[in-house]
């Protein structure tokens, strides 16, 4: 005998009407799912499909299928794309399009778009060999300077990209972005368009030892440290994007050291007084393009002490304001983009500065702006 339905599971038409729209008013949208992956000195990894029409190339990942969630979708993808199983353990954006966004294939309607942007960790050399491509989706893949990158994206995969990638660089937690744009605080890597430079060659390695008296010494750069264990960077911006740098510069014939210098570019960089600089070593600059074509030379690597932060002020030698942003050394080091070699000069500077000046390690914090008043410190 079939017993009769209980009260509390039988529907009305009312009810079932009710339900049918209240399920029609709630918002549809499509969802997509990327990842950041990087090489080991910060180019981001980009695919090229060979079923598109035009030249604009993607972050691996995909359509997230009816029934899947975007993580599963995204560690699909890469598997399927480059042949890697990587683990995502961070979202690094949120993007929000309305419908009909610019980003689908013309002639396609769209109901909105929601993309998760994922991290896909950095690759090592080995993984990066290990990458095979399925030929009948993608043609090609290469890893990129962001500002590279942002030219081969379509606009809106171009800011997607650029906030999640600041995101992993300056922790700053999840991107938020609606049709682009963050809804939230922008952080100072997105306000000031920061890149990472990408310098794996006459940047590594460092020589701990004095530099041979037949290199002269033509540039001088330190580590400027805080009370607090960061690091200072600034940002000289350009129209294709600001590229960060340590403080410091080229000699000129009026300094008498290249400690002298340092003070003298800190100064007029990023308005900063600096006190017991000490060498770390030096990188050999085998060509001296970058001093004006001098041939081979020594670029000298410090460690300093910060006792003052002036207004922000316009650099004499570029009629430019730099930004001024503070660090852990690691996250300088990655935006650098010296790879493993800028890694461990980081380490080096940061164990240099406790041992000479008890600075405690760096806290694991978001990359911030020195306000451009200036900064007291302690």
């Amino acid at each position: 005998m079939t017993s009769p339905a209980s009260p509390s599971r039988r529907v009305t038409p009312r009810a079932a009407l009710a339900a049918a729209r209240y399920a029609a008013s709630r918002h549809a949208a499509w969802l997509g799912a990327a990842a950041i992956v990087t090489d080991e000195v910060g180019r981001v990894l980009l695919v090229r499909p060979a079923y598109r029409e035009d030249d604009a190339w993607l972050l691996p990942g995909g359509v997230v299928e009816a029934g899947e969630h975007p993580h599963v979708t995204c560690r699909r993808e890469i598997t399927e794309e480059l042949g890697l199983d990587l683990p995502l353990p961070t979202v690094l954006a949120v993007h929000s399009l309305s419908p009909h966004h610019p980003g689908p294939q013309p002639g396609t309607p769209c109901p909105g778009e929601v993309r998760f942007v994922f991290d896909g960790g950095t690759l090592t050399p080995d993984q990066v060999e290990a990458i095979r491509l399925p030929q009948e989706e993608l043609s090609a893949y290469a890893f990129l300077e962001s500002r590279d990158a942002v030219r081969r994206l379509r606009p809106v995969d171009g800011q997607m990209m650029l906030a999640a990638y600041r995101a992993r660089l300056g922790n700053t937690g999840t991107a938020h972005l609606a049709d682009g744009r963050h809804i939230l605080d922008v952080p100072a890597l997105d306000r000031h368009d920061v890149h990472v430079r990408c310098r794996p060659s006459w940047d590594s390695p460092l020589h701990r030892g004095p530099v041979p008296g037949r290199l002269p010494v033509r540039q001088a750069w330190a580590w400027c440290f805080v009370p607090d264990g960061r690091v200072v960077l600034v940002a000289d911006p350009r129209p294709r994007g600001a590229l960060p740098m340590l403080p410091g510069g080229t000699v000129e014939s009026t300094d008498a050291t290249p400690e002298d210098t340092l003070h003298r570019e800190a100064a007029e960089e990023a308005q900063l007084a600096l006190a017991d600089p000490v060498r770390l070593g030096w990188v050999l600059d085998e060509t001296g393009e970058v001093p004006g074509g001098v041939g081979p030379n020594a670029r000298l690597r410090l460690a300093a002490r910060v006792t003052g932060t002036g207004p922000a002020a316009v650099d004499p030698a570029t009629g430019r304001a730099f930004a001024r942003l503070l660090a852990t050394p690691a996250q300088a080091a990655a935006l650098l983009g010296w790879g493993p070699p800028g890694a461990r000069q980081a380490r080096l500077a940061a164990e240099t500065a406790c041992e000479r000046w008890g600075l405690p390690p760096a806290r694991a914090a978001a990359i911030e702006e020195i306000p451009a008043e200036g900064m007291r410190l302690s």
